[in-house]
Formats: C-alpha cells, sequence, structure tokens
C-alpha cells in the first residue's frame, strides 16, 4: 500500500515523501482493517517529524505519522463482535499509522459515521474531541452552570472544547483566540466571549465577564507564557487541565502562594500513551454524550483546509505557520 513517511525517519515538511511499497496491515484478533478516505493533522504530527514528540511507542504505533481518520471497514478479525460490517463508514482513533491507504485498529476504538457526515468531517473528530473530552469531563469533571476558559479556541483542541463545555451545560465558556477572524469562529462555535489576546488581557475580560468571580475550569494549550494570568482568572477552588504547552513547559521562580491562596487544582493529561482500556472508555464517554450532537447539526468540526495527501508537505507548513482556522485535512482520493 502507499504511505506517507519521513526520510530518514526524521526532517522537515520536505522530507515527507509517498511510499508506494508498504507492507498491508493485517486484520487479526479483534482488529479491523479500516481503508483510509481522509486523516487529520495535529501538532503532533509535526513534533514527531521533527522527532522532539515524547512517543511511548506501544507496539502498534509504528513509524507513521497520524491518529486520526475515517474511511471503510474493508476486513475483520475472527475476533471482532461488535457488529461492524465490510464498507460501513467509520472513523476512529489509533496509536499512529493513519497517513496511509489503510489502517489495522481495535474495533472498540471505531465509530460508525453518521449517513450525511463527510469522511473529511470526520476524520477531524476522533484526536481533538477525545482530547477535550478528557480534559473538560474526566479530568475537569465539569458541572452544569460553571465558567469555562479555553485557550486555543480556534484550534482542533480548542474549537472542541468550545462545544463540549457548551453543550455539557456551562454558563459561559470564554476563549482566546490570534486573530478577529478566529475569534468570530469561535463564537460561531458557541463561545459566549473570544478574546482576541493580541489586542485585549483575557485576564481582565474573564474578570469583567464573570463579576470578578474567575472561572472554574481552564483548558490549557499554552503553558508558561499563560501562567500567571490562568491563575488571575481562575475562580475559588478551580480547575486548570494542561493540555499542552506551546510557550513552553518551565516557569521561572515558580511562587506556589499564586495558587495556593485559591486552592487551585492543577493536573495535567495526554491522551496518545494511554493505554488501549482508557481509549475504548474515552471513545464511549464521546459517543455517549456527543454523537447524538454530530447527528442532528448541534456539533460541528469547522475545517480549515482540505489538501489531497500528495501535498502533505504544504499542509504541515500551514499549520506550522499557524495560520489554520480550525482542522486542517488531507484526503487519499
Amino acid at each position: 500500500m502507499r504511505v506517507i513517511d519521513i526520510k530518514g525517519r526524521k526532517g522537515t515538511a520536505d522530507d515527507l515523501f509517498m511510499d508506494d511499497n508498504y507492507p498491508d496491515p493485517v486484520a487479526e484478533t479483534d482488529r479491523i482493517v479500516v481503508r483510509i478516505k481522509a486523516f487529520g493533522l495535529n501538532r503532533m504530527d509535526i513534533m514527531q517529524r521533527e522527532s522532539v514528540y515524547p512517543l511511548v511507542l506501544f507496539p502498534e504505533s509504528g513509524p507513521l505519522l497520524g491518529v486520526e481518520f475515517s474511511g471503510l471497514v474493508e476486513e475483520k478479525g475472527p475476533e471482532c463482535k461488535l457488529g461492524f460490517k465490510i464498507g460501513d463508514r467509520v472513523f476512529g482513533l489509533a496509536y499512529g499509522s493513519a497517513y496511509a491507504e489503510k489502517i489495522s485498529v481495535r474495533e472498540r476504538m471505531l465509530i460508525h459515521m453518521p449517513p450525511d457526515m463527510s469522511f473529511e468531517t470526520a476524520a477531524g473528530i476522533p484526536e481533538t474531541f477525545f482530547t477535550s473530552m478528557q480534559a473538560i469531563y474526566l479530568v475537569g469533571n465539569l458541572q452544569k452552570g460553571q465558567n469555562v476558559l479555553v485557550h486555543g479556541g480556534a484550534s482542533g483542541v480548542g474549537s472542541s472544547a468550545i462545544q463540549i463545555a457548551k453543550w455539557g451545560g456551562a454558563a459561559k465558556v470564554i476563549t482566546t483566540a490570534g486573530t478577529d477572524e478566529k475569534c468570530k469562529l469561535c463564537e460561531s462555535l458557541g463561545a459566549d466571549v473570544a478574546v482576541n489576546y493580541k489586542k485585549e488581557d483575557f485576564a481582565e475580560v474573564v474578570k469583567r465577564e464573570t463579576d470578578g468571580r474567575g472561572v472554574d475550569l481552564i483548558v490549557d494549550l499554552v503553558g508558561k507564557d499563560y501562567w500567571l494570568r490562568n491563575v488571575a482568572s481562575a475562580a475559588m477552588e478551580a480547575k486548570m487541565v494542561i493540555v499542552a504547552s506551546l510557550s513552553g513547559s518551565v516557569i521561572p521562580d515558580l511562587d506556589f502562594r499564586v495558587f495556593l491562596n485559591k486552592r487551585l487544582m492543577i493536573q495535567g493529561t495526554t491522551l496518545r500513551n494511554r493505554t488501549a482500556e482508557y481509549q475504548n472508555n474515552l471513545r464511549d464517554a464521546f459517543v455517549e454524550k456527543c454523537m447524538y450532537h454530530f447527528a442532528v447539526g448541534n456539533m460541528k468540526v469547522p475545517i480549515d483546509k482540505v489538501y489531497p495527501w500528495t501535498q502533505v508537505a504544504d499542509a504541515h507548513r500551514r499549520m506550522e505557520a499557524n495560520i489554520n482556522a480550525g482542522k486542517i485535512i488531507c484526503t487519499t482520493d
């Protein structure tokens, strides 16, 4: 089969190339082979390409990029029992190897696509929505009526977190983004307030919008540069869930008093290096809380741009330039 690989297993976007003689995956035990129609890009793909991603390799990860995909069921293992049929339209999450014509995944990680959903949309769901489900429910324990602050609202994780928080009963969802256009996108997804962080101090906006109380839950992808303002934005006994640290992970001269005084709970979380059982349970929680909203059109995947996978290098460069508002998708046809 054909796959997208990296010359020397490490490099720039220019080092991505198509290998047309890669071994086909096998449908063993409870695994299903899916013929991929589309796959989503994530920042971890860039980090893995550059060999700076702290990848914990599970036996099924492999060296290929990509963790989210959509496509057609092509082959089933002998132990499959969840009712998937050959030809079914599905999407799912994998530990890796989605930049390919085919992928072999555990059937528990597959989800049937709603009839009207496109392959491009489905491919943009798993990584970002599962990550947001994890941050908001499993870790953040969102309660109805709470206020939520989501950073990077126009990113894949940010845009999904806005919707999950809003449809989960948050009283007010405040988000940050880097342009007015991205702020408008966030508002279209359900954000009550979208802050252009290049024009306003989000901590001041949070203070104003919550009458000085602060937010109960913060989903942070930025890290170091937002630390003090996140603490200032937090209500008493708020929770801060750190999903990424794009501005850096080391905070010089950290003063514990700034969060001791508010009794803050701060927790980092990851998804890719979780066990299969954990990911299975997260998948089930997503189906329970989100699939209805996708089926009726309440939730959506904002797609920034779709590339044929022969132009995957251009797709990577667009993400690296941080100009995308929404998901970047590649199609294999």
